[in-house]
């Protein structure tokens, strides 16, 4: 027969994981990544890192969060022919949650691509900027920028910093840093958390990113998709939508779901947006879209990927439970689909 003692320490071990069960089950059912404060305050800074060695300039867009405290750190890396300025309802709501965002503009294949040309010259002028080389470019873009917030957000050194630059400071916790792309963006993604290059390296991977949420992803054209992303060791959500094509490269959607598939186990997560075409993860519809624009698109990307940040980059379990759980079927469309491994 047990002991009294062991039978009351046991009593007590089950009321308190059963309290704390109920106290997660408590945070997962009031959790909500789309709730922001009221009429938050939108501040933004435009800043250029000056790469010297390759004579190179990144502009930046950075959305800053109303709290000064350190925030985890959000890169966004922008489509084939985008800019700084786009997709701002990412890091609108990414920095009203609380976190810093710098969107990235890649030179070579940004929107000078573009402007000023004849529309019949556009897509073939697109064409041409998909290239390896600006895909090298953009890769490299990445650590520098990271480099330099690192310089940025430190004390030191202040002689060396403008005045919008030493307000950065302190404003970082550069523990804790997401890196996530659309599209050519997705590439510039995949390559620096954790995707091997052909030759099996991960020689463009940058150790201080410690989760990445890809939309719009590609499997390289070349090698076994299993060897090129088996060194993802850190958590991945891969977006896409059942029409998420562009005339500029052959990428189709049964490429973009491969890379899912191809994810080793643990943490990872996709999503594909019923009747979702290539730009729904942009701000406004571009030639060529033939499907209208469901408004609830938007909703779902900027609720799960918040709750991906939240539980990844804040190791909030409330935003975990929500993930893997009911939390975030509430907010999907029917014939949405979302998975995780």
């Amino acid at each position: 027969m047990k002991s009294l003692l062991e039978m009351t320490l046991r009593l007590r071990f089950w009321l308190i994981a059963a309290g704390l069960a109920a106290a997660l089950a408590a945070q997962a059912g009031t959790y909500d990544p789309l709730q922001i404060a009221d009429a938050p305050k939108l501040s933004t800074l435009d800043l250029i890192v000056i790469d010297s060695p390759r004579q190179r300039e990144i502009p930046l867009r950075i959305y800053l969060p109303a709290n000064n405290t350190p925030a985890p750190l959000l890169l966004f890396s922008h489509g084939l022919g985008g800019s700084r300025t786009g997709n701002p309802y990412l890091g609108e709501h990414w920095s009203a949650r609380g976190y810093f965002v710098v969107v990235m503009q890649h030179h070579g294949s940004d929107e000078g691509v573009w402007r000023g040309m004849r529309p019949d010259m556009m897509l073939a002028a697109l064409k041409r900027a998909a290239n390896l080389d600006n895909a090298l470019l953009r890769f490299a873009d990445v650590s520098v920028v990271i480099d330099r917030l690192e310089k940025w957000n430190r004390t030191a050194d202040l002689s060396e910093k403008s005045a919008e630059q030493s307000a950065l400071i302190g404003r970082m916790d550069l523990s804790k840093i997401g890196m996530s792309g659309h599209s050519f963006g997705a590439v510039t993604a995949q390559a620096v958390s954790g995707q091997r290059s052909l030759l099996g390296d991960a020689r463009f991977t940058d150790r201080r990113i410690k989760a990445a949420v890809v939309m719009s992803p590609s499997a390289p054209e070349m090698g076994d998709p299993q060897q090129i992303f088996a060194g993802v060791n850190i958590p991945w959500l891969v977006m896409t939508g059942t029409h998420d094509v562009t005339p500029i490269t052959d990428v189709d959607v049964e490429s973009r779901r491969a890379v899912y598939a191809a994810l080793p186990p643990g943490n990872k997560y996709e999503l594909v947006l019923k009747d979702a075409e290539h730009n729904a993860f942009g701000d406004r519809a571009l030639p060529g879209e033939k499907l209208p624009r469901n408004p609830n698109h938007h909703r779902v990307i900027l609720a799960l990927s918040t709750a991906f940040w939240d539980a990844y980059l804040r190791e909030d379990v409330a935003a975990k439970a929500w993930l893997t759980g009911s939390g975030a079927l509430s907010v999907l469309e029917p014939k949405d689909i979302w998975q995780q491994k």
